[in-house]
């Protein structure tokens, strides 16, 4: 019976990571395949290969609190480890119905904090350090997102352009005795460090991915036994690596309905604050939710580029003596709108550049002249605000969903194990 539950226990734990592994692999990678710099079985071995260092290293932390920390390991029988895992599983399902970036994460430590009501072991001081960590890194990403998007974006949008790569950005020049790979033409230096930064970024994901979800799926299994912490993180990996090399192929192709709006710029900042945050808080052993971190940090950032068009004296100003502003959405759309006509047009988006909609440029943008930023306040609102990307009514549906997900699952958690199984 024991060897049965187990395998149970490990093919629904395999099952969590291979679905991890088919969602976080677009994500990751969603910018670095649509511009065409990595293949899509390029972008799946990379992403393995770094998600396998970030659970081996940093993940380990989060596999002891998930295992060990909310509720004694001697709480997690084979029994209650796969109804956790299943819980996990169920987050998947959810938000893969409503296509809403729910956390796993949140979910799976809501399924155990539900085993630990129902057995009066919940470490409550743990407890309150991981909420209130799920309630700042939002708010820090939203922050820093904000900052970036009123100061600093714009002047990185004018210097920095990233489009489709027809061909490969390399190729084989045969002229000489020995072959040597050499940049295609029409591409220069600047269009190959933008190339290399966008698939280094893409692998620090695939780095903060794997730090953060491994103890999703098998540090219940972890916390009782039945495996050790080397093998949970081999067994997670390899499911979330089968994942990236299947399913995530599809994810890959659309490149998410989510972020096929955003500028491929806008999205590598989002991926260095939504993975640093996550890499931090994973350090810390803190398990928290990277899709949450980088949307609250995509609102944040759109903002913010809306924002530059009132200046901090004016919106001083307008404290004091109000008057009639426009009425315009401030969302994230104005990431990709064009401010002016001696402004540098908006970069291509993910979706664009993944269906083929964005040419490649005749000659490289190296030594070219940097356009002009128009500065603080003198931005046209309404034109900044043109397009949407997070309607409120879809943001509310977002915010909802977060709350709800890690709720349900404590709850459900709870009345299974008091009420069904007995636990307590």
């Amino acid at each position: 019976m024991v060897t049965v539950l187990l395998i149970v226990g490990l093919f629904v734990a395999a099952f969590v990571g291979y679905n991890i592994g088919g969602s976080s692999t677009g994500v990751a990678f969603g910018p670095a395949v649509g511009s065409r710099i990595i293949g899509k079985v390029g972008a799946a071995g990379l992403f393995t290969a770094f998600a396998l260092w970030g659970g081996w290293t940093v993940g380990r932390n989060v596999i002891e609190t998930m295992s060990d920390g909310i509720v004694p390991a001697g709480q997690f029988t084979l029994e209650t480890s796969i109804v956790v895992l299943f819980f996990a599983g169920f987050a998947l399902l959810i938000s893969n119905l409503f296509g809403v970036p729910a956390s796993t994460s949140m979910t799976a430590v809501g399924a155990i904090v539900g085993l630990g009501l129902a057995t009066d072991t919940l470490r409550e001081s743990l407890m309150f350090t991981i909420v209130s960590a799920w309630i700042v890194a939002p708010l820090a990403a939203f922050w820093v997102g904000m900052l970036i998007g009123r100061y600093v974006y714009p002047h990185l949008d004018a210097r920095f352009s990233f489009s489709r790569i027809e061909g490969g950005l390399f190729r084989l020049d045969r002229s000489g005795v020995i072959p040597r790979p050499t940049l295609n033409e029409g591409f220069g230096k600047r269009d190959l460090v933008g190339a290399v930064s966008v698939l280094l970024i893409a692998c620090y994901m695939g780095f903060s991915a794997g730090a953060s979800n491994a103890a999703n799926a098998v540090a219940p299994l972890v916390g009782n036994g039945s495996i050790t912490i080397e093998e949970g993180i081999l067994l997670a990996i390899g499911a979330i690596g089968l994942g990236g090399f299947t399913i995530a192929r599809r994810t890959l192709d659309t490149i998410g309905d989510g972020i096929t709006d955003l500028p491929i710029l806008a999205a590598l900042i989002v991926s260095i604050i939504g993975a640093t945050i996550i890499t931090v808080l994973s350090r810390l052993g803190i398990p928290a939710s990277l899709a949450v971190s980088t949307t609250s940090c995509i609102i944040g950032l759109g903002w913010g580029r809306a924002s530059r068009a009132v200046s901090l004296a004016d919106a001083a100003e307008s404290a004091i003596q109000p008057e009639p502003i426009p009425d315009v959405d401030l969302t994230t759309g104005s990431l990709i709108a064009e401010t002016s006509e001696t402004e540098v047009p908006p970069g291509p988006t993910i979706g664009e550049v993944a269906e083929g909609e964005v040419p490649t440029p005749p000659t490289s943008r190296d030594g070219g002249e940097t356009p002009d930023v128009p500065p603080i306040g003198e931005e046209d609102l309404e034109e900044l605000a043109e397009k949407t990307l997070f309607d409120p009514a879809a943001t509310s549906r977002i915010v909802v969903l977060w709350i709800l997900s890690p709720t349900v699952s404590a709850v459900g958690s709870y009345i299974l194990f008091e009420f069904v199984l007995g636990t307590g």
